[in-house]
């Protein structure tokens, strides 16, 4: 049984640990709000993008030859790029990604396609090498916690683009943690590479017709960087709303369960305090009776 100085000392190692979970649960809720703000705000946008591409890019269809961007390479390679945080304390945030990451790349891999991983945080960095070390062509380091940048998501997708023009990588998909809530983010795969059109675009004798100026193809050759940039920015807000929604989640849960263990630990303290009284009267009255 420990001591009443063990149980002290664990007593106060638990208290300080749960101010620390307290303050980082505080800290999360205040970047919780700002990031939140700008992943819904990012939504509408990135979606009317995403939907006029499709829609100018089915206008397109059959005109002769595509964009890179838009029908991807001749080849069978497959760039994902993981977004995930470089800092832990955050529930499940960064092994549930990790295990969707799994699974996609071995349903590629299944398919044919010859898998290439540009991990984007420190996190999905670790898991994916220690996964699939030969696919990760290299690691990135995230937002640490911090504001995100749109020039951040620039830089990616001018990467993302000259590789393409290259022909290093024929299709390309990214993954990140899509925030719901802040105890719910889901794992999303979004294809960027080929830009999805949808089959019946061209079908139905309802749907408006749009003239464009300049044309469909200088549109798509000025449109197509520009909405990879967004879509890419779009994701990465969403993940770090949703690291910072995790993250207060696990603090919240860690410091409840720290007053736990604190109540649990003080009865055990009361009670062994009160068994040594005990025996200490019982030793007293014995010795006084002796004599």
């Amino acid at each position: 049984m420990p001591s009443l100085k063990e149980l002290r000392a664990r007593i106060t190692g638990v208290k300080s640990q749960r101010k620390i979970t307290s303050a980082m649960k505080m800290v999360a809720a205040s970047k919780l709000r700002r990031f939140q703000q700008r992943a819904e705000a990012s939504r509408p946008y990135a979606d009317a993008m995403r939907r006029m591409l499709s829609e100018l890019a089915a206008a397109t269809r059959g005109q002769g030859e595509l964009p890179p961007l838009m029908q991807g390479g001749p080849g069978r390679t497959h760039l994902v790029v993981m977004l995930t945080s470089d800092l832990g304390l955050a529930g499940g945030f960064n092994a549930n990604l990790a295990r969707s990451m799994r699974g996609l790349v071995e349903r590629l891999e299944g398919e044919g396609e010859t898998v290439r991983i540009l991990p984007v945080g420190r996190k999905g960095g670790d898991a994916m090498t220690r996964n699939f070390p030969q696919a990760v062509i290299e690691r990135l380091p995230g937002t640490a916690g911090r504001e995100v940048p749109f020039a951040r998501a620039a830089e990616l997708g001018e990467r993302i683009v000259d590789m393409l023009t290259k022909g290093e990588v024929d299709r390309v998909t990214v993954v990140y943690n899509r925030f719901v809530n802040a105890m719910t983010q889901t794992p999303t795969e979004l294809p960027l590479v080929p830009l999805p059109v949808p089959e019946n675009d061209n079908k139905d004798e309802n749907a408006a017709q749009y003239e464009f100026e300049p044309d469909e193809e200088e549109l798509l050759a000025r449109l197509l960087p520009r909405n990879l940039q967004v879509q890419l920015y779009a994701a990465l807000l969403e993940s770090a709303a949703g690291e910072q929604g995790a993250r207060m989640t696990a603090m919240d849960n860690a410091t409840r369960n720290a007053g736990k263990a604190i109540d649990s630990l003080s009865q055990r303290y009361n009670r062994t305090r009160q068994a040594n009284i005990t025996t200490e009267l019982i030793e007293i009255i014995s010795g006084a009776e002796a004599v």
